[in-house]
């Protein structure tokens, strides 16, 4: 009765942690501000996160995790210590046990190492979850049954599709590609037809302003400011929603041919499943305006965001850590 229970999101982009009944409690990014003179970890998150692009030769903030895996171990278990302790608040006694959302394609040495940060962070027990499972719980699909549900997880670093049926992934793909990338070639079109430098802070409010996977009739626009790439002066353009789509035509080609693919490896009877139940989108790219239409032209199937896209894989880990032997076969690996 005394055992805390953690649901943590381990994103590129933002850590999420779910406390059951309490909810998200934590949403931040996944940065570490650390000094390169004696290693010494100086902000996580929020606070870490100000600090990106404007630091001293003294001063390193970066994420720790590239693409959905562990890129720096050390950083990594420093900021799950931060965000675990953060949720539990206070004094606590009793060491939790987390449970962690880890992409489909992790190997058993990346599995291995979230196991172990999470551990050394300081959780009595550690539980890995694939990513679109945890995601599809958290949109309330019923996945243990006998039938097929397809997810769409879209996050920063990359897309993870999945067949769902009886609480396994029966098809699946996972593409490296998410909102890093979307804002990368926001970024480099802006660059190259306006001949202005913009930061990836701007492309990603741009993306969130005027952003569509798809033109629309009256499209939407934005002034941004930026350096002009000949005199070094500060500019101001307007950027239309037509622009964002065509940035972004390479990146979300690359993803429906992924989708293509899943569908094309799921069985007969669950892609009839999937025709019947449509695809989910879940995320927080899944809120890129009008993604939803382009998967349902690509593919014909019904299409539709999930209720706060956001928060699905966190608000999964918790209840799959609640209800730990009704998802017993759907955990990865345990300590």
């Amino acid at each position: 009765m005394f055992i805390k229970k953690i649901g943590i999101d381990l994103g590129t982009n933002n850590v999420r942690v779910y406390v059951p009944k309490k909810g998200t409690v934590i949403n931040e990014p996944s940065v570490v501000a650390i000094s390169k003179n004696d290693g010494k970890i100086l902000a996580v998150g929020l606070e870490a996160k100000d600090m990106l692009g404007r630091t001293p030769d003294s001063i390193s903030a970066e994420h720790p995790l590239k693409e959905g895996v562990i890129a720096n171990y050390k950083t990594t278990e420093a900021m799950l210590r931060y965000f675990i302790n953060k949720a539990l608040g206070g004094v606590h006694l009793f060491r939790p046990e987390v449970m962690v959302a880890v992409p489909s394609g992790i190997t058993s040495t990346e599995r291995r190492a979230v196991i172990d940060a999470t551990i050394a962070a300081g959780a009595r027990a550690a539980y890995l979850i694939k990513a679109p499972l945890v995601a599809a719980i958290g949109a309330d699909i019923p996945i243990g049954a006998a039938s097929g549900h397809m997810v769409i997880d879209i996050g920063g670093g990359t897309a993870e599709i999945a067949v769902i049926s009886l609480g396994g992934i029966v098809a699946w793909g996972s593409v490296r590609i998410g909102g890093n990338r979307f804002d990368l070639a926001i970024a480099e079109y802006i660059r190259r037809k306006y001949n202005l430098a913009v930061g990836v802070h701007t492309a990603e409010e741009i993306k969130k302003t005027v952003g569509s996977a798809m033109f629309i009739s009256k499209p939407l626009t934005v002034d941004i400011k930026g350096q002009d790439m000949v005199s070094g002066l500060p500019r101001i353009v307007t950027v239309t929603s037509d622009d964002v789509t065509e940035a972004l035509q390479h990146e979300l080609d690359l993803l429906m041919k992924a989708v293509k693919d899943v569908l094309h490896d799921t069985p007969p009877e669950l892609s009839a499943d999937v025709m019947d139940k449509g695809i989910i989108l879940t995320g927080g790219s899944a809120l890129l305006r009008n993604l939803a239409e382009l998967v349902v032209q690509t593919t014909g199937v019904p299409t539709y965001v999930a209720e706060d896209p956001l928060f699905c894989a966190a608000k999964g880990t918790g209840i799959a850590l609640e209800n730990i032997d009704s998802y017993k076969r759907s955990i990865l690996a345990t300590r």
